[in-house]
Formats: structure tokens, C-alpha cells, sequence
């Protein structure tokens, strides 16, 4: 039968001993640099009067150092949408409007990806494409439409006579979403005064809004891109009026090739529209 009271050891733990127990029982760091004997008998405490009240020193937690670089949390969503527009609308140029979007920490996406993805092309492009967001390509980058998807752009512009230097191409969300997921209603609230701010100072004829996501939040349509694309619609700048278009996004006609020749035509009229302006 075993005995009802633990075995003393037959000699005392070793220093290795006392470490591991320590460190089972969760005490993995030393407050101070000498050791303290807890049993001494403590100094005798001066007598106090009813006139003296005992001092009390406030709690004081420990806490670990930050580490450098470690980012700091985005303000609440509407602060975060105002500070957005307030800052959108002091840009001057596309160069201080990046520099704005580099310092911005209002958008959460902004910590998880590798790099801001501002835009690629000419900025006196008579004709500006907006996408929704960058993937994992351009996250690497910091270029948009520069993976499968941006290899069928490029073609689509190659088709009716345009290219990267003729264009301007951007989108709504500058930062990568993680695993590419769906930016969320707020995150794209948040980012849209910067692209809105994009379009005013490029300031491009025609604007073509590519996919459901960039047509709704830029063009505000309702409808999906099915029934929303290939027709006109007015985008206001506050200054100007610009003709633009939804059309379907690279990506989705990776996936649906059935829909590219709907594309086409989009595409064609976009031509058509650029050559009207022109004259």
C-alpha cells in the first residue's frame, strides 16, 4: 500500500533541478539581479500615527518591449474613412498622393502586405483602368496586373491599339487582402477617397472600371457586371464629366473564357470613344 504522504528526497535538487521545476512552473524571467530570501525576518517597520498615512505605490504590470517595426493598430473604421477623405483631398499630385498612401496605417490591409501597389502606366493616359485589388504578383512587385490576369490585360489593350505607355492602370485597394480573399465593405470605404483622388488628378477622357467590385464602389452601380457592362454612364470629378464603362475583370475571363467576346466589344467602344474625344 502506498504511503499517504509524498517521499522526501534523500538529498537536495541540483541547480539544473530547480531551473527545470521553475520553468514547468511558468517563472521564465528574474525581476532582480540578486537573489531574495523571501523567509528572512523583515526590518522593523517604523511606528506610523493616525497624521501619517501609508504611502501606497501603484501596481505596476510588467510589460515586454514591443519590437521595432511591429505595427500599430488602425483606428475605428469611420475615424479611419474620415482621416482617408481629409487627406485625399490635400494631394496636389499623384508623387505626394502616393507618398500619402505610404503613410497611411488607417487601413489594416496595410500591415500584411509586402508592398503598396499604387498604379503602372502613363499618368497623361487618356484612358484609365481600374481593377479592385492586388494579388499576390503584385504584391511582390508593386505593380498592378502583372500576373495571369495582367498578361490578358495587356493583350486586351494591345487588341484596340493601346499598351502600358498609353494607359493608366490602378485599383480601389492598394494592399493585397491576405490569401487574396475579398476586401471587406470598410476597407474598401477607407481606400476609396484615395482612388477617387487618383482619377481627379490623372484626369483621363475615359475611365473603364473592370470587374463588379470597382464598378460598384467607383461608378456606385447597383446592378452586377452582367447587366452593368458595356453601357455608359458619367463620372463626375467635381471639376469634369468622364465617359466610363464597366467592363468584365481579366481574372474573371480567365475563368469564364465564354465571356471574352462580350469583352471585345467592350472594348471596341471604348476604342471608338477615344477616338471621338480625340477629335
Amino acid at each position: 500500500m502506498a504511503s499517504p504522504h509524498p517521499t522526501i528526497p534523500d538529498r537536495p535538487p541540483t541547480a539544473r533541478e530547480l531551473l527545470a521545476f521553475y520553468l514547468e512552473a511558468g517563472v521564465d524571467c528574474a525581476l532582480h539581479d540578486e537573489p531574495v530570501n523571501r523567509l528572512s525576518e523583515p526590518e522593523a517597520a517604523a511606528p506610523r500615527t493616525m497624521d501619517a498615512p501609508v504611502e501606497r505605490k501603484p501596481l505596476v504590470m510588467e510589460q515586454k518591449a514591443v519590437p521595432r517595426g511591429t505595427p500599430i493598430p488602425p483606428p475605428a473604421p469611420d475615424i479611419a474613412i474620415a482621416s482617408a477623405r481629409e487627406a485625399a483631398r490635400t494631394a496636389p499630385t499623384l508623387d505626394e498622393l502616393r507618398t500619402l498612401l505610404d503613410n497611411f496605417d488607417g487601413c489594416a490591409l496595410k500591415a500584411t502586405a509586402t508592398r503598396l501597389v499604387f498604379a503602372d502606366g502613363n499618368p497623361e493616359a487618356r484612358v484609365m483602368f481600374v481593377g479592385e485589388a492586388p494579388g499576390r504578383d503584385e504584391d511582390l512587385t508593386g505593380l498592378p496586373f502583372v500576373g495571369r490576369s495582367g498578361k490578358l490585360l495587356d493583350l486586351m489593350l494591345r487588341a484596340i491599339g493601346l499598351d502600358r505607355t498609353t494607359a493608366y492602370i490602378a485599383n480601389v485597394i492598394p494592399w493585397r487582402p491576405p490569401g487574396n480573399r475579398d476586401p471587406s465593405p470598410q476597407e474598401t470605404q477607407i481606400c476609396l477617397p484615395f482612388i477617387k483622388r487618383q482619377i481627379e488628378l490623372v484626369d483621363p477622357d475615359v475611365l473603364v472600371c473592370l470587374g463588379k467590385p470597382s464598378s460598384q464602389a467607383v461608378l456606385e452601380l447597383k446592378d452586377g457586371i452582367m447587366r452593368s457592362r458595356g453601357r455608359w454612364h458619367t463620372y463626375d470629378t467635381g471639376t469634369r464629366s468622364i465617359r466610363a464603362m464597366a467592363t468584365f475583370h481579366p481574372a474573371y475571363l480567365l475563368r469564364q473564357p465564354i465571356y471574352k467576346r462580350l469583352a471585345w466589344q467592350d472594348l471596341r467602344s471604348i476604342s471608338k470613344a477615344l477616338t471621338q474625344t480625340q477629335t
